[in-house]
């Protein structure tokens, strides 16, 4: 059974894909709020944190790498940074017991550290390493910060997804590659199901706390650092490079800009139209159109790459990944 079509199905939020996130912080302000961006110093989580910051926004920047976050967000104001590796339980809990601490309640949670294109490594868990940073660090952050959302009254939660939830469903008999050929792309579409269906299932139980979960897709952005692992015979199999390794002039100019990029984060952390709206996965500012194989994908026609797979909205699936989730972390995520 997927999230009810009625709910997983665009609402004409008046932007687009050519929206930035400085079009979707107009008029809207955080002066109080306390935000949480992982990943928050660099590509569209960059762009995020300064746009959220620029509409009064107390923005906490977790990083693995503080001196590098602190020179990208350098002269920016109201932002805090701390340690956090998310391949790692034990930062996890640490940075997460010290913002519980400080007493503080937490606004927005926006998971948006996330790995693409990497060969097989494995944490010290011996979980695959885009299962680990992508999905199951940030299940596992969301857990521990829990009771500072709850006390927000009116909190969001952000788990950055992409098209890629469409390379492959969740494999729950051999979610870390043991018992089948690694292939990169599959980790990575798996990982970005597991946010679709964690913020299914996270809406549903943190509703009646006021708690609202979302997944996001960015689009096609160019400038990330995202792919900076990946052979450049890829891109030239799929059409976007020319032989010299070059991005074709006609795909570059169809790419998102980050600003463009950062806007559906931005829009789903910060709409009044979401208010009454949870457990979707938005793109191009707005809420996504399910995937029944109507949408023509064309890797050279980023314009194409849209859509939702149902089997990343299925409530059973949501809800067996929950209990494995925290089988996997070896922590209950106790919601009441």
């Amino acid at each position: 059974m997927i999230q009810d079509k009625n709910v997983q199905s665009p609402i004409h939020s008046g932007f687009n894909a050519q929206s930035t996130s400085w079009d979707v912080i107009k008029g809207i302000d955080l002066t109080g709020k306390t935000v949480i961006i992982t990943g928050g110093y660099a590509g569209i989580g960059l762009e995020t944190t300064k746009t959220l910051v620029s509409a009064g926004a107390q923005v906490i920047v977790p990083a693995r790498d503080i001196e590098k976050a602190r020179k990208n967000l350098s002269g920016v104001q109201n932002i805090e940074f701390e340690l956090l590796d998310l391949m790692d339980p034990q930062s996890i809990d640490a940075f997460a017991e010290k913002f519980i601490a400080s007493g503080k309640k937490l606004d927005l949670l926006i998971n948006n550290a996330g790995i693409m294109w990497v060969p097989l490594r494995r944490d010290s868990r011996g979980i695959e390493s885009q299962l680990a940073t992508n999905y199951l660090g940030q299940f596992h952050l969301t857990a521990r910060l829990w009771p500072a959302l709850k006390k927000a009254n009116g909190a969001r939660v952000i788990s950055v997804s992409s098209y890629g939830h469409q390379m492959a469903p969740f494999n729950f008999e051999d979610p870390n590659f043991e018992h089948r050929e690694y292939q990169t792309l599959l980790g990575y579409g798996q990982s970005k199901t597991a946010c679709n269906l964690f913020a299914v299932e996270l809406d549903a139980r943190g509703k009646a706390f006021n708690v609202r979960a979302y997944s996001v897709h960015p689009g096609s952005v160019y400038g990330t650092d995202l792919g900076r692992e990946e052979p450049i015979d890829l891109f030239k199999q799929i059409g976007t490079h020319d032989e010299d390794g070059n991005i074709k002039p006609e795909v570059e100019a169809r790419l998102k800009t980050i600003p463009q990029g950062a806007a559906t984060t931005v829009w789903c952390a910060t709409s009044p139209l979401l208010h009454d709206i949870g457990g979707v996965y938005c793109e191009n500012c707005d809420i996504a159109e399910i995937d029944h194989g109507q949408i023509e994908h064309r890797f050279d026609d980023p314009a194409t790459i849209r859509g939702v797979q149902s089997y990343s909205l299925d409530k059973q699936n949501a809800e067996h990944l929950w209990k494995l989730s925290e089988e996997m972390v070896g922590i209950p995520f106790n919601i009441g």
